[in-house]
């Protein structure tokens, strides 16, 4: 991936919106838990269904015809997928994981059934030593989340930014700044 295409049709308003969820998931993702399900299971059922609407416009024409439809859907399935990030923490953590690794997994590596079986079975892994070790996951996968929604808040805001050449890096360097604030600051939080 050369170019950044994911959320082009991102204004400044909604890329602004991202950013700012995005800081405080990265930064306080493990004192505001709940809020901070709920943010990180919103971002990723709106990026989810924001990856699916091309293949909803395609089964029903009348959501590719109608704007209203091409906003709403991914706004719903964020709420969905954040109504049940917000009730089950153990499901969350391990649910955020899976989900963060099928994300990045299809949008690094594409959506071939090949790329998918290996993103499953990666993330199933990863989710289940995320549930053992609830706290260190909990803060690791809630500044990983908000890394990636100020990652592409700021691919979004300065287009002059090499997608190719600097996602990764934005990525990995905002989860460790993220997680290290927040191990710090949440030393004697349960």
């Amino acid at each position: 991936m050369d170019k950044f295409t994911d959320f082009d049709s991102f204004g400044t308003p909604e890329l602004l919106i991202m950013a700012g969820l995005g800081l405080a998931l990265l930064l306080f993702g493990y004192r505001i838990k709940k809020i901070a399900f709920f943010i990180a299971w919103f971002i990723l059922g709106y990026n989810l269904m924001t990856f699916l609407m091309p293949t909803m416009n395609n089964l029903v024409p009348q959501i590719a015809d109608t704007e209203l439809y091409q906003i709403l859907l991914p706004i719903c399935g964020g709420l969905l997928l954040a109504m049940l990030g917000f009730s089950i923490e153990k499901l969350c953590v391990g649910g955020i994981v899976f989900a963060l690794t099928m994300v990045v997994a299809v949008r690094y590596f594409g959506s071939d059934v090949q790329v998918l079986a290996i993103g499953a079975v990666v993330g199933v892994i990863l989710a289940a030593i995320a549930v053992m070790m609830i706290k260190p996951a909990t803060i690791v996968a809630t500044s990983a989340v908000g890394a990636y929604a100020l990652s592409v808040a700021i691919l979004g805001l300065v287009p002059a930014i090499d997608f190719g050449a600097f996602y990764w890096p934005i990525m990995i360097g905002l989860t460790a700044i993220g997680s290290v604030f927040q191990f710090s600051t949440s030393k004697h939080v349960k």
